[in-house]
């Protein structure tokens, strides 16, 4: 697997309309075979690690931080409170503190909190099988959308934003993925995104998915 760490990613598409509201956001993706299987002991002690540095003040500490300021600006722009929907390093911050560390739940799990916790960058995960080849984007709903797409899905209210490509929508945008679109025990391909907004650099973007990507190569 370490011959994958060399993808490069590709630039998700972004609607228009949204292109022109925030010229600066944006969506990098890349596709990687990965086996779901338990966290090796190098990735659980190094969320060990990255637990130690967590404390009490932190959780507000991240609210002042360039990225995590970013993050709290761009929730309230589309509409999301950010004291109620919060932004990723805040909600993982937050579980730090409840659970007393942060909790090893798999290597893909582990992957994605190391990106977020060492970049304030978040990186989710789709099944790639349900991911067209065009890659997923950002788009806004329009009347009829589901979650996932099937008619089983639970219906959106047009004007929010979601990650999609031309088949489904796989996500609300920052939320978890559709049923049936998140990796499962029989995933062997993952499809990994971050999003960018204004005021976080790119690189970080791009950090947070080599990070996870370098992650998963571990074991």
């Amino acid at each position: 697997m370490t011959e994958e760490v060399d993808l490069c990613a590709a630039p998700g598409w972004i609607e228009r309309r949204l292109q022109a509201e925030f010229p600066l956001l944006g969506l990098n993706w890349v596709t990687l075979e990965t086996p779901r299987r338990d966290s090796p002991r190098e990735l659980r002690q190094r969320l060990g690690e990255l637990s130690n540095g967590y404390r009490g003040g932190d959780v507000v500490a991240i609210r002042q931080h360039p990225i995590g300021h970013a993050y709290r600006v761009f929730f309230r722009q589309i509409g999301l409170d950010p004291d109620v929907t919060r932004p990723p390093l805040e909600q993982a911050a937050l579980a730090r503190l409840m659970d007393g560390h942060f909790l090893s739940r798999g290597l893909l799990e582990d992957a994605l909190l190391i990106a977020l916790v060492e970049t304030g960058v978040g990186v989710w995960a789709l099944d790639a099988d349900l991911v067209d080849a065009g890659g997923p984007g950002i788009r806004t709903t329009v009347p009829g959308d589901r979650l996932g797409g099937s008619e089983d899905g639970r219906p959106l209210q047009p004007g929010r934003l979601v990650v999609a490509d031309e088949q489904w929508v796989h996500a609300v945008l920052f939320g978890d993925a559709a049923p049936g679109h998140e990796p499962t025990d029989r995933t062997q391909r993952v499809t990994l995104y971050s999003v960018r907004v204004e005021g976080v650099p790119a690189i970080h973007v791009e950090e947070a998915l080599w990070i996870c990507v370098e992650a998963l190569s571990c074991g």
